[in-house]
């Protein structure tokens, strides 16, 4: 009951002549994915010859028990007086264990056939989410202001692709799949792989869209490889491997976001493009505040230039300018002279009272601090706050006394 392997030689000589049928199955293509082959008479006699093409697996069946089996191309004799060859290559214990699985319960009618099942990669399925799939975009994140955290960005998809996949187990394919049907078409089975392989890729997005991995939402399509091997190490795909078949190709030809999900996107750049531009108009008025106090053409004339750039600006970052600026004058004026004491206390008595100007924006009143102190009219100072003094016993600021 085993094949023999015939040399190659064989074909053109005359032992050629002596074999009784000659079987052979025509190239199965990509719509087949199993054949059944027999004789007019239904029984494969001795020394007939059956034929193996690549990417044929050939599965000699005798009342529903398997005699033999093979997915080593070449030209085999069929013998019913030896055991099983199994020339399997790969599939050798598959084949070991179809032969022991198959039995007919003992009935004596012999019908033979040898059932050729499609070894190669079945290409071009085309698959496609019918509705949009949830997904979590941390090229987009959002931050949670009470927690300190990021938060991904909810958008939904539909995605679009082809897949690829082989028979792995044809012993597991026959037996629930195939059977023993005359032909089995792709057809027959796609339908219900496409609704599994979507199944599985929606287990495989979520997976993507987790902290581990934050996958960009439109680089979905250049992620092929990372798609197929979490699809692996999950096994989001075990239905199909159940029925003796393996996805062996994925790929993702384009990735649609829903309408929803487009406006947020586009809501979002424009929010972080705004963030952006405020940033930078914060930066701008900060360095020219510390360029103000910096100034030595003097520190006013600085902060002068500040709120001309902020009138400039329609006032934009006004608040904080105005806390800029109030927060610096003593600062410049103990820059400015020895003398500092009297001079910020006059500025700061100058900025209680704002000057309006052009604009309606309001600047600090600038007391002429040189005047105060080159006019000649200061005969004495306070030892204890420095106030300059025209004359008299006592300091007008804090009561020190001077004679």
């Amino acid at each position: 009951m085993g094949l023999i392997k015939a040399a190659v030689s064989a074909v053109g000589s005359t032992l050629h002549d002596q074999w009784k049928e000659y079987i052979r199955c025509d190239d199965l293509g990509q719509d087949i994915l199993m054949k059944r082959v027999s004789t007019p008479n239904g029984v494969i006699s001795k020394d007939s010859a059956i034929q193996v093409a690549p990417g044929q697996i050939a599965v000699i069946f005798q009342n529903g028990q398997i005699l033999d089996a093979t997915a080593e191309e070449g030209i085999y004799t069929f013998d019913q007086s030896t055991t099983p060859s199994f020339f399997a290559g790969q599939f050798g214990a598959v084949f070991k264990e179809m032969w022991g699985r198959f039995t007919y319960n003992g009935g004596t009618f012999k019908e033979q056939a040898v059932f050729y099942i499609n070894a190669k990669e079945i290409m071009d399925n085309k698959f496609g989410t019918p509705a949009p799939i949830p997904y979590q975009d941390w090229s987009h994140p959002i931050p949670n202001q009470m927690t300190g955290s990021m938060s991904p960005l909810r958008v939904e998809v539909k995605c679009f692709g082809k897949y690829t996949f082989k028979i792995s187990d044809p012993a597991i394919f026959m037996s629930r799949i195939a059977g023993t049907a005359e032909e089995y078409r792709k057809d027959e089975l796609c339908e219900q792989m496409r609704s599994e392989v979507i199944g599985a890729f929606q287990n495989v997005l979520n997976e993507l869209g987790t902290s581990a991995h934050k996958t960009p939402v439109l680089e979905l399509p250049s992620s092929t490889d990372e798609i197929k091997k979490v699809m692996d190490e999950k096994v989001f795909d075990q239905p199909i491997r159940d029925r003796g078949l393996n996805i062996v190709g994925f790929v993702v030809e384009s990735v649609t976001l829903d309408e929803d999900s487009e406006k947020k996107i586009d809501n979002y750049e424009l929010s972080s493009n705004q963030f952006m531009q405020q940033g930078t108009l914060t930066g701008a008025y900060a360095n020219a505040v510390q360029d103000a106090a910096n100034n030595e053409a003097g520190a006013m004339n600085g902060f002068l230039g500040v709120g001309m750039m902020n009138m400039a600006s329609g006032g934009v970052m006004g608040g904080a300018v105005n806390n800029a600026m109030n927060a610096q004058p003593v600062v410049a004026a103990q820059a400015y002279d020895p003398y500092a004491n009297q001079a910020a206390q006059q500025l700061n008595q100058a900025q209680a009272t704002p000057n309006v100007v052009a604009g309606g924006v309001s600047t600090p009143s600038t007391p002429n601090t040189e005047a105060l102190f080159t006019s000649g009219e200061v005969s004495s100072f306070c030892p204890n706050c420095g106030t300059p003094s025209k004359g008299g016993n006592f300091c007008t600021n804090c009561g020190t006394k001077l004679k």
